[in-house]
């Protein structure tokens, strides 16, 4: 596989990372559904709006190559409280830990140097 190939992959898929979640920091800004969904779960409708926020900056860092894994982090630590909410209020898991998996495949094939420090593989 080429190397632009493979850019264009890896951006392919990082575009998919960022559709998904600008579309539901959008959602948690102007979605009347989704305050319901906040106090649903107990949270009030500010709270809900600073997670959209952290969530839009957790994506931007994602999205910017010298930022990436930053983001990745920060993504993962996200998609890690939502998995904890699902399991607190009983919802079904498939989609915050597809989420969560499809995150770290993305952030493996854009930074090589994540897998380098996940398996301690040194370069000599």
């Amino acid at each position: 596989m080429t190397t632009k190939t493979r850019n264009i992959i890896n951006w392919s898929l990082a575009g998919i990372v960022g559709f998904i979640f600008t579309g539901s920091a959008i959602s948690k800004f102007i979605g009347a559904e989704a305050a319901e969904m906040a106090q649903g779960i107990g949270l009030d409708k500010s709270t809900f709006m600073f997670l959209g926020v952290v969530e839009l900056l957790s994506v931007v860092l994602f999205l910017i190559p010298r930022t990436g894994v930053l983001g990745t982090l920060l993504l993962a630590a996200y998609m890690g409280g939502a998995i904890a909410t699902h399991l607190e209020h009983g919802e079904p898991l498939m989609f915050p830990i597809a989420v969560q998996a499809f995150v770290w495949i993305v952030a493996v094939l854009r930074f090589p140097e994540l897998t380098q420090r996940i398996l301690d593989k040194r370069t000599t």
